[in-house]
């Protein structure tokens, strides 16, 4: 199937690691010229793009912390400069700490909600303004645990189902614009120092997984391509589990 992105520009935000790394380099495969995001390794970021311009893509190191509106506006500004527009924004860059709700402080509520939530909203505003009158699409990286929370996730499992209704609300807002916007679910993951059966907890999730394994960036990375592609042009504020059958 041709998804007919060659060409697109996408920026991914979190794309120096996991599954934004790995969304960044399924999007280069399809030919989309793509912002690699980052706030803090510069040197894991301009990793990710030497893998792109090895394997015949294009893609650029951009730094950004999305918390932070202006930064958020120099990031598509220099988006433009570079690539002359924007089509795709993917919204992976997100914090997750793990506590039971006597220890959350008021620090680490901001920094989950500033970063998971108020994180889009700025990037949202900024697509709003760079996308041409053609529309583009919006991808919001959500989580299974916004609906399947476990003990000790409160925190995170909630700024999650925010995201899950911005998702819902900014497209009954901006579909008229022909803005595009869908959140993605994945279910447990196995990324950078997290290998499949390393543990207990582990063995038990995949035994509970219908599809019998953890996630791959890779089974994520497939899954927004698909979703930034007109192919899906008929699914607009959704939320897609991807999950292996985990979360039904």
């Amino acid at each position: 199937m041709d998804l007919k992105l060659n060409g697109k520009v996408a920026i991914v935000t979190g794309a120096s690691r996991n599954i934004g790394a790995g969304i960044a380099k399924g999007l280069t495969m399809e030919g989309v010229k793509v912002v690699v995001n980052y706030a803090g390794s510069k040197e894991r970021a301009e990793q990710v793009v030497a893998d792109i311009k090895s394997d015949g893509g294009e893609a650029v190191a951009i730094k950004a912390n999305v918390t932070v509106a202006a930064e958020v506006k120099k990031l598509f500004e220099e988006t433009v400069n570079i690539f002359g527009k924007v089509d795709i924004v993917v919204n992976n860059a997100g914090i997750y700490e793990f506590n039971p709700i006597q220890d959350i402080t008021e620090e680490q509520f901001q920094r989950h909600f500033n970063t998971n939530v108020l994180g889009p909203i700025f990037t949202t505003q900024q697509a709003m303004i760079f996308f041409s009158e053609a529309g583009g699409n919006i991808i919001n990286i959500s989580s299974g645990a916004s609906e399947n929370p476990e003990a000790e996730t409160c925190l995170y499992s909630a700024t999650k189902a925010a995201l899950d209704v911005l998702t819902k609300g900014l497209t009954k807002e901006l579909s008229s614009r022909n803005i595009r916007i869908n959140t993605l679910a994945p279910g447990v993951m196995e990324t950078e120092g997290v290998q499949a059966g390393e543990d207990e907890m582990e063995k038990h999730i995949i035994e509970m997984t219908p599809l019998g394994r953890l996630g791959k960036v890779e089974d994520i990375a497939k899954i927004v391509v698909l979703l930034a592609s007109d192919a899906t042009g008929w699914i607009a504020g959704d939320r897609i589990n991807a999950s292996g059958g985990l979360f039904m």
